[in-house]
């Protein structure tokens, strides 16, 4: 089988890709689960906000011919059956994914990773003590 530069290099976007939206996908359930407890009205705010904001972020699809950004949710529902990592772990996988991916992180996504993460803070009765917290330390670490 022969690759050209072109396939190889959109396969490797195809994978920093995927993995990019997979770690959204944590970092967002660390946000709804800071207070111990990920609420329907939370996975339901994140599901809207994929919808109408991050599927229009790039037109990169998985092997199944889905929008990569549908990872977020993916991952999201698999850490909320799972219940196997707790929301700090989840949190500083992103982080570290973050630091070793600094150019996927313009100033378009940093502000809807913001935006997203403070929807689903504020979707169940505000934001609590943990969320604020968090969403504190994660304007902190996207604006280094």
């Amino acid at each position: 089988m022969h690759y050209s530069f072109k396939t190889i290099k959109m396969e490797h976007t195809k994978s920093i890709n995927i993995n990019f939206y997979r770690n959204l996908g944590k970092l967002f359930y660390a946000i709804a689960a800071a207070d111990k407890n990920v609420r329907d009205v939370e996975y339901s705010t994140l599901k809207k906000i994929i919808k109408t904001e991050w599927l229009d972020i790039d037109d990169v699809k998985d092997s199944f011919g889905t929008d990569t950004a549908y990872q977020i949710e993916i991952v999201f529902d698999w850490l909320c059956s799972d219940n196997e990592y707790g929301c700090k772990t989840c949190f500083n996988d992103f982080i570290t994914f973050k630091k070793n991916n600094e150019l996927l992180f313009t100033n378009r996504i940093k502000q809807l990773i913001m935006k997203t993460a403070t929807a689903i803070a504020d979707s169940f009765s505000g934001k609590n003590k943990s969320e604020l917290i968090m969403l504190a330390n994660l304007n902190i670490e996207l604006h280094k």
